[in-house]
């Protein structure tokens, strides 16, 4: 808004000042003509223009020079706005003075003098407006030698009204010299044009046709500059005259000059326009090819943008991608072409025993136009093809087609070449890519699967003044499935039970989390262990798939009696220690893992058993990632071992037992990365009575 604001301000202030040029201008001429003094001094409408071009100089420095938004075309499009709008002014008044002919005001020297100062203000408004557009395009690409070439140039001009103010005697001497070096400056700065290489074919035509109509306005300027002075006025008496003013004459040669070179350049450059373009729609494809990898979604979508890209680069008509693979199979993928023409094709060139198609360094095109055109109801003559390989494995070919016999070159087969091996690097990237994004979502499913697991373990264990209990669980690093939980039954009553379920990940997690609930509603009130799994199997069934299954044994601690009733569905052996007897045991019963057989006979494979527990007394309980750990000789952590850790602490608390048996578990294995899951439950009895 600021800058608007300060553009319209400059505008009205240049019309004030050209206003007060045309009243000093005329009133000095009045006065000289009519033998009298004048009043004002001669040299203030010298100040004046310069003032006037001044002011238009920093108009058009924030109407073009500061407008970032204008492109090369819009620079032009100013420059002949501009010169149309003088033109036809300048013209209306030659109208004007056409149809006055021979009368007192046509040949009035005030007239004749006002005219002019109209066609010299229009003239400096155009010339300035070039000015500030070339200035864009010459500095379009900086370099210090151009920039400060640039300054001595604008600066110079700026000394320059200066002297053409006080109409010093200096430039009256000097004037061919100082004309000639700036404009064999100006000459040296318009042979920058590097931002006619940025111009596509439309644009440059264009820019021809602006370009020629500014020459055009700029001629008509040079044929009328020297009619612009009053034929009835003195030339020594002339008070405002440009054919003696520096800047002026050297803006106007400037803008000339590199008007004339704009065009002839552009005009040169339109043959190969296309050429240009060619190429650069090349290096776009290619950047297409490779960003698919980052942008498409599924593999066939860079299938489909190198084919695109392929037949717009070639101009081809028609293409097709044939893939052989493992596990996909045989497939084709076609751009402008039906896949029943594409394998007619293909076998009509097999029949035709046609060999070089898919080698390398042949030229493709070679002996193909007549093969083609045998194939009868084929719209194609001429072929080209290539193999695309992926980690060294020829996966399918490229073919593209065109309608005209020997319609690919040389220079078409490179580029051709050149795709089909982007093609195949974008390829061989997009499945690495795809690669590690699944790995990515599966390291990303298993922390989640962690996070339930650990959810679903309880933080609190119930605690009772019989028995005292700990427990321990350390996830591998894919996630299992291990559950143990306990339930309050009655004041008398403890429910415990210790779980494995079957698979990795999030599913072991979700079938974990149905135990969790399983458990939690089966076991309260219930004091049967076997009724409990015969239960919970029958829940299970009807959301676990076939394959799945949860091995378990549930426990029911009674205080009151001293005895535990459990039952065992497939997990591993309970390790008992008497304390009366120092011995240790492990209680194998007969017992099928939940999930495993479907029907109500399940109960017939479930035992029941119990036994008696006194002060002292130890209850292990642990899944299979204990015993089947295994150290660098690839021997396991057994049975036994673990029997021997329970008789080497079973004095000491149920933490002290549990922080010795994973102590003993790590030293064994040698290793904190663990191949399974370690779970275990210890419960060490008080009952002294």
């Amino acid at each position: 808004m600021r800058t608007k604001a300060l553009t319209r301000l400059l505008f009205s202030i240049a019309i004030i000042t050209w206003l007060a040029l045309v009243f000093t201008d005329l009133s000095i001429l009045f006065s000289v003509r009519n033998g009298l003094k004048p009043e004002i001094a001669s040299w203030l409408p010298r100040v004046i223009l310069n003032a006037y071009i001044i002011i238009l100089f920093y108009f058009y420095k924030f109407k073009i020079e500061r407008d970032e938004s204008l492109n090369f075309i819009d620079l032009l499009w100013r420059v002949f706005a501009t010169g149309l709008i003088s033109t036809v002014l300048s013209l209306i008044l030659r109208l004007i003075e056409t149809l006055l002919g021979g009368s007192k005001l046509a040949s009035n020297f005030l007239y004749l003098e006002f005219t002019y100062l109209i066609n010299l203000g229009l003239m400096v408004s155009v010339l300035l407006c070039a000015f500030m557009a070339w200035k864009r395009l010459i500095l379009y690409q900086k370099s210090k030698w151009l920039i400060r070439l640039w300054t001595f140039f604008e600066w110079g001009m700026a000394i320059s009204l200066l002297f053409n103010s006080l109409n010093h005697v200096f430039v009256q001497q000097y004037f061919q010299y100082v004309l000639g070096l700036f404009v064999l400056v100006g000459l040296v700065l318009s042979g920058n044009m590097k931002w006619v290489a940025y111009l596509n074919f439309r644009q440059k035509w264009t820019g021809l046709l602006l370009l020629l109509l500014t020459i055009f306005y700029l001629f008509y300027i040079f044929l009328t500059a020297g009619s612009l002075l009053p034929e009835t006025v003195n030339p020594e008496n002339q008070i405002i005259n440009h054919s003696v003013h520096v800047f002026i004459l050297s803006l106007m040669i400037f803008v000339s000059l590199y008007s004339i070179f704009s065009f002839l350049v552009v005009l040169f450059n339109l043959p190969t326009t296309s050429v240009f373009e060619q190429k650069l729609e090349e290096v776009v494809n290619f950047q297409r090819i490779s960003q698919s990898i980052q942008t498409e979604q599924n593999e066939e979508s860079v299938y489909n943008i190198l084919l695109e890209t392929s037949v717009s680069t070639v101009f081809a008509d028609a293409a097709w991608l044939e893939l052989t693979e493992r596990k996909e199979g045989h497939r084709i993928y076609t751009y402008a072409i039906k896949e029943k023409e594409a394998r007619d094709i293909i076998a009509h060139l097999e029949k035709q025993q046609v060999r070089g198609l898919l080698e390398q360094n042949q030229d493709k095109t070679r002996n193909l136009s007549k093969h083609l055109g045998a194939l009868k109801g084929a719209r194609f003559r001429s072929i080209l093809a290539y193999p695309i390989y992926v980690k060294g494995e020829n996966i399918g070919t490229l073919a593209l087609l065109k309608e005209l016999p020997e319609g690919f070159n040389k220079e078409m087969n490179k580029i051709v070449s050149t795709f089909a091996n982007q093609a195949g690097i974008s390829i061989e990237n997009f499945r690495l890519m795809e690669e590690a994004l699944q790995n990515e979502r599966y390291k990303e499913e298993l922390k989640i699967a962690k996070t339930v697991q650990k959810s679903l373990l309880p933080q609190v264990l119930e605690k009772d003044e019989h028995f005292e209990m700990v427990a321990f669980s350390e996830s591998a690093d894919e996630v299992g499935g291990d559950y143990y939980d306990t339930l309050r039954i009655n004041e008398h009553q403890t429910a415990l039970i210790i779980a494995d379920v079957s698979g990795k990940g999030t599913t072991a997690a979700f079938h974990m989390s149905q135990m969790k609930g399983i458990f939690h509603s089966l076991a309260q009130g219930c004091n049967d262990p076997q009724d409990f799994m015969f239960r919970a199997n029958q829940a299970l069934i009807h959301c676990l798939e076939r394959g799945s299954f949860i091995s378990a044994t549930f426990f029911v601690v009674d205080t009151r009696e001293k005895k535990v009733r459990y039952a065992r569905a497939g997990h591993c052996p309970v390790l008992f220690y008497t304390s009366s007897r120092d011995t240790a045991e492990y209680f194998k019963d007969k017992g099928v893992a939940l999930g495993m057989v479907r029907n109500k006979s399940y109960k017939e494979f479930i035992q029941q058993n119990e036994f008696s527990f006194a002060n002292n007394d130890i209850l292990v309980l642990y899944t299979d990632g204990i015993t089947e750990a295994k150290n660098s000789k690839n021997e396991q952590f057994g049975n036994e071992r673990l029997l021997d850790v329970l008789c080497e602490v079973k004095t000491l608390s149920p933490k002290q037992i549990q922080e010795h048996l994973i102590n003993r578990l790590y030293e064994f294995s040698g290793t904190s990365n663990i191949d399974d899951d370690y779970t275990t439950m210890i419960i060490k009895f008080n009952d002294r009575t």
